[in-house]
């Protein structure tokens, strides 16, 4: 395997993956910095950033910024989880030192103006109204907080209609300078590449004004046990819509179990396309919904596994049931070699297919490394998942799919006493 690493004496950190196949090369620079770690104060703050800092720095404004990757034929985005926030680039891999300066310009040097935080502002306000809008993705916001409660994990990434509009510039720049430090930063490139000149390169587009100065030590998220708050077992955001959304969930592995492995095979079997036990049982024998799906998600000391199904409303609480009856039965009797065989089977393929490119072999690196301060060999991550066998499926399926459940609903309901009711028995 051709990943590198380095570590500056700042507590920055590289990462590369040579790929000599292609012609194409991808940076990211992973910053670990996300909503969990925001106060209600600045709840939005990273991402409200994530959106500020393509507005212009000292030596670029937001057309320069866009255009010089655009009219290279490259691409260039972010985006921000609860845990990280990344900013990323990929071009043809001659324009890679120019997609570097430009992606760490960013980093170093952005001057968050006033008007640029009123202006992208009500960008973020339409982004909250858009999440509104679209029930499939309002019920998973509704989730976390059903479940975490008002806690960091709780709490949309988005931040809220009052939080955005009461952050100040001031705020959000003081958060951008607290939070975006070398030791916080991981610098992940892929492609057509040289471990040894990409280091030279980030170092000295990162050395602007005195970024680089400092003495650090990677900074790595500790696996704090992050335990689920006492709140109700049913979330409801009533609309008037044609389909009921739901999402069905319970707790799981935290991210640095090693477990997760078993987990994600679990929820694959699940939920994870057509012939899964989920899909087949709600969709294909009963035609109850078009979309029903699982997965596993991991932090940093906590993690669930859960389930989504979209609905005619009047048939909501029957898929409720058997979502409870399939959990059920596969926590008391596991599931079929068979059904298991065939999970692993649709993991190992997914994660290898999902590896053909530079910019997903950065996200995979990139993202290895700034929450576990290590990349993983991919061949081992192959034969963790071929490890698994019927009886962990067993026996993860046996402590999990028992625990007390959560429900998050969208749609068309006065009251979630019915559903209660259901969890209840």
């Amino acid at each position: 395997m051709s990943v590198r690493r380095s570590v500056l004496p700042s507590g920055l950190r590289i990462v590369t993956e040579e790929v000599p196949s292609v012609r194409s090369a991808a940076i990211g620079i992973w910053v670990n910095v996300g909503s969990r770690d925001e106060t209600p104060a600045v709840a939005g703050a990273s991402h409200f950033l994530e959106h500020l800092l393509f507005k212009g720095t000292k030596r670029r404004n937001a057309l320069e910024i866009s255009s010089s990757i655009e009219s290279v034929g490259g691409e260039m985005n972010a985006f921000t989880s609860k845990e990280y926030t990344c900013f990323y680039a990929r071009v043809i891999d001659t324009d890679l030192p120019m997609a570097i300066d430009v992606v760490s310009d960013l980093i170093t040097s952005s001057v968050v103006a006033a008007l640029d935080v009123d202006a992208e502002r009500k960008v973020v306000l339409e982004e909250i109204a858009m999440r509104d809008d679209d029930p499939s993705d309002l019920v998973h916001d509704l989730y976390a907080e059903t479940y975490y409660g008002d806690t960091p994990l709780g709490r949309p990434i988005l931040g809220t209609i009052d939080s955005i509009n009461n952050m100040s510039r001031n705020s959000v720049f003081n958060y951008y300078k607290k939070r975006y430090l070398p030791q916080d930063l991981v610098v992940a490139v892929a492609g057509n590449i040289k471990h040894k000149k990409v280091v030279a390169m980030v170092e000295a587009a990162l050395s602007q004004d005195g970024f680089l100065d400092v003495t650090g030590a990677p900074v790595i998220r500790p696996n704090t046990l992050v335990r689920k708050s006492p709140q109700r077992s049913v979330g409801l955001i009533s609309r008037p819509t044609e389909q009921a959304h739901m999402f069905y969930g319970m707790e799981g592995v935290a991210r640095h179990d090693d477990r997760r492995f078993a987990m994600g095979i679990l929820a694959s079997a699940l939920g994870g396309g057509m012939s899964s036990r989920l899909f087949q049982e709600i969709r294909e024998k009963r035609g109850l919904a078009y979309s029903v799906y699982a997965y596993a998600q991991q932090f940093a000391g906590s993690g669930q596994i859960g389930f989504y199904a979209g609905c005619n409303p009047a048939k909501a609480i029957e898929v409720v049931e058997i979502i409870r009856e399939v959990l059920a039965d596969v926590a008391d009797n596991g599931m079929s070699h068979e059904e298991i065989e065939r999970a692993k089977g649709a993991v190992r393929g997914s994660l290898v297919l999902s590896q053909e490119d530079s910019g997903s072999r950065m996200s995979r690196i990139g993202k290895n490394e700034i929450v576990y301060g290590h990349v993983m060999d991919f061949d081992e991550i192959l034969k963790a998942i071929s490890r698994v066998n019927d009886t962990d499926i067993k026996e993860i399926a046996s402590a999990f799919l028992s625990k007390t459940p959560t429900l998050a609903l969208v749609g068309p309901f006065k009251s979630e006493s019915k559903f209660e009711k259901v969890l209840s028995k």
